[in-house]
């Protein structure tokens, strides 16, 4: 960055404020908004400070400051960035536990099905396995049942088919093969894939189904 007036060097206070800043926006950001929220600093004090950062990056360290359409924010450097994309593709794949398997097995043979009757077979609150199902879109959403209350519906997706090498519903083998899959699934790692087809408001219902509905007069 260059500019024709000269400033001081600036104070590692402000520095390092510049630095939080820039941090927290996660989008570029130009001098300017971030003078405007300082006080006692102009713009060329704030443009200095990122110049004596894109200086510290440069000599060391993972990250770098990039300047976009005038503006500024922290990125990682090319030479780190397929191990950050490793590491990306390594935090998007989990585990999925006995509960998760148990529940998936539930849903499978007896969907379009709700909480309290998965609850009413496992014996245990099943929200939390739902929760990680969803996330990992091997159950979604189908709506809600017409009774009192109007519970959420659940049932399988297409990933789901795709992940035991099914081509419907109806290929699904007995319930004691099934649950012999489920056993050698247990401990393996499935991907994060988003269902198109599944809002994300919809997911967060499991926890947070929102007010109940009066059930429609007969």
């Amino acid at each position: 960055m260059s500019e024709s007036v000269k400033t001081e060097a600036p104070a590692s206070e402000l520095i390092a404020a510049v630095e939080a800043v820039l941090f927290a926006a996660g989008e570029p950001v130009h001098p300017k908004e971030i003078a405007a929220a300082f006080e006692g600093a102009n713009e060329l004090e704030i443009a200095a400070a990122i110049d004596a950062l894109r200086d510290r990056y440069a000599q060391s360290g993972g990250l770098t400051v990039e300047q976009v359409a005038g503006a500024f924010r922290l990125a990682t450097k090319p030479e780190v960035g397929a191990t950050v994309r490793q590491f990306f593709r390594q935090r998007n794949r989990t585990r999925l536990s006995a509960a998760a398997l148990e529940t998936l097995a539930i849903v499978a043979y007896r969907q379009p099905i709700t909480v309290p009757e998965i609850q009413a077979i496992r014996g245990v609150d099943p929200s939390g396995a739902l929760k990680s199902l969803l996330e990992k879109s091997m159950v979604r959403i189908l709506g809600r049942k017409k009774v009192v209350g109007n519970p959420l519906l659940y049932g399988t997706t297409k990933q789901f088919l795709v992940h035991f090498g099914l081509n419907r519903l109806e290929d699904l083998p007995s319930i004691e093969e099934f649950d012999a899959m489920l056993g050698a699934l247990q401990g393996t790692e499935l991907p994060v894939v988003v269902d198109d087809e599944q809002p994300i408001e919809e997911m967060e219902a499991v926890l947070d189904p929102g007010p109940v509905a009066e059930p429609e007069p007969e």
